[in-house]
C-alpha cells in the first residue's frame, strides 16, 4: 500500500474575496459587468498587472492588518527587464488592488532581487515591535561584469507605517555570498517550535537553509540536494511551509522550488514541489516524481504569503515564462500575476497488487 500526499490549489477569485462587487478606483484590475468599457487591449481585469513598465517575481507576500501586501520585481523605466527595484501593491480582497509608490530602490550594494517580508512581533531586529522585515537579495551587476561569482548577497529593510516608507539597514549586506554564482531568494518564516527566523535561499543546484535571532545574524544549519537526471534548470524562489492533511491531524511539511530553462513539463520555467518532513534543522522527502504547482507555461517564481488568518498558505506565481515575457504584445506594461491560490494537501491511497 502506497500512500500519495496531492497538493490541491483552490482558486480564491469568488470565494476568497471579502465583496468582488465593490468599487475600486485605485487599480487596472477592476471588475465590471460592461464588457464593451474602456479596457486596454490585454490588460487583465481579475490578474495583477503592473500599472505601467515591467514586473516579473511576486515578492514579499505578507498579510498584516487586515491586509494583503504584494511586492513584486519591478523596472520602472521600460517594459523590458532592468536594475530591479521592489514594486508595491495592497488590497483587502486579493483581487482589487491599490498601486502604492516604489518600496525599494537599487542602491551601492546592487540591484534590489527576490525576497520575502516577515512582520517583527517580538522586535527581535530592534526596528520597532510589528515592523515590517523585507529581507532580499542584492545583485551587484559590477562584479557580476568582473565575472566574480560573489555578486549575490543578502539584505533587509524594514518600514514601521505599515509599508508606506522603507529604511534599508545600515550594515547591509547581512549575509554575504560563500562563493556561489546563484545564491538567492530569500524565502524567511518564524519558526514556533524554535521560536528563531529561518531562511530558506536557492543556492545553484540546491536549497540552503539559515537560522537566526534576530533577522541580521545568520547561521547556515542544512542544505537540500537532489540528484535530478537529468539536471532541471537553476533553482529558484524557494518557499517551505506546514499543512494538515485535509481530512485528518496529519502535518506535512511542504517543500517549492521554481525552475528555469526547458524545466517544465510544457517548456519553459516552472515550480514544483515536494511533500515530505522537517525537524527544524533538516527538510527530508522520500518522494521520486516530480510534482508540479501548475503544468501550464505562464506559473513561475510563486510563492506563499506570511501571517495570514488561520496560517492559510496562498500563492501568487508570476504568469509569464522567459521564452517570451520580455515579447508579449502589450505597449506600456508587461506582465501579470496568477491568480492568489489556497494550497492544501489531500491524501489518496492506491492499492499496488
Amino acid at each position: 500500500m502506497r500512500r500519495f500526499w496531492l497538493l490541491a490549489i483552490v482558486a480564491l477569485v469568488v470565494f476568497g474575496c471579502k465583496d468582488a462587487s465593490e468599487t475600486n478606483t485605485n487599480t487596472d484590475t477592476t471588475i465590471s459587468d460592461d464588457v464593451n468599457n474602456n479596457v486596454e487591449q490585454y490588460r487583465s481585469r481579475f490578474h495583477f498587472t503592473p500599472e505601467a513598465n515591467w514586473m516579473n517575481d511576486p515578492n514579499g507576500l505578507v498579510y498584516f492588518d487586515d491586509t494583503y501586501h504584494l511586492f513584486y520585481q519591478y523596472y520602472p523605466h521600460g517594459t523590458v527587464w532592468g536594475p530591479m527595484h521592489w514594486g508595491h501593491a495592497v488590497s483587502k480582497d486579493l483581487l482589487n488592488w491599490e498601486h502604492k509608490p516604489i518600496a525599494l530602490y537599487p542602491d551601492k550594494h546592487g540591484y534590489i532581487f527576490s525576497g520575502s517580508a516577515v512582520i517583527d512581533k517580538q522586535n527581535t531586529a530592534g526596528f520597532g515591535e510589528n515592523a515590517m522585515v523585507a529581507v532580499y537579495t542584492y545583485h551587484n551587476a559590477n562584479l557580476e561584469k568582473e565575472n566574480s561569482i560573489l555578486y549575490q548577497t543578502q539584505g533587509i529593510a524594514y518600514s514601521t507605517d505599515k509599508g508606506e516608507t522603507w529604511t534599508k539597514y545600515k550594515n547591509n549586506p547581512v549575509l554575504d555570498n560563500p562563493g556561489i554564482k546563484d545564491f538567492r531568494d530569500p524565502k524567511v518564516f518564524w519558526n514556533v517550535d524554535k521560536l528563531k527566523w529561518q531562511m530558506l535561499l536557492a543556492a545553484k543546484d540546491h536549497i540552503q537553509i539559515y537560522e537566526s535571532n534576530n533577522l541580521k545574524n545568520w547561521a547556515k544549519i542544512s542544505e537540500f540536494r537532489l540528484n535530478d537526471n537529468p539536471p532541471l534548470g537553476v533553482w529558484e524562489c524557494p518557499d517551505l511551509f506546514k499543512l494538515t492533511v485535509e481530512g485528518s491531524t496529519e502535518e506535512k511539511w511542504v517543500l517549492i522550488i521554481s525552475h528555469g530553462g526547458e524545466s517544465s513539463p510544457n517548456g519553459g520555467s516552472g515550480t514544483r514541489y515536494f511533500v515530505g518532513d522537517y525537524d527544524g534543522i533538516t527538510f527530508t522527502t522520500n518522494q521520486k516524481v516530480n510534482k508540479w504547482i501548475d503544468y501550464g507555461t505562464d506559473n513561475y517564481a510563486g510563492v506563499t504569503y506570511n501571517n495570514t488568518p488561520n496560517n492559510k498558505r496562498i500563492f501568487i506565481g508570476w504568469m509569464s515564462n522567459w521564452n517570451y515575457a520580455t515579447v508579449t504584445p502589450t505597449e506600456t506594461w508587461r506582465s501579470a500575476m496568477t491568480l492568489p491560490r489556497e494550497l492544501k494537501l489531500i491524501k489518496m491511497i492506491t492499492v499496488i497488487l
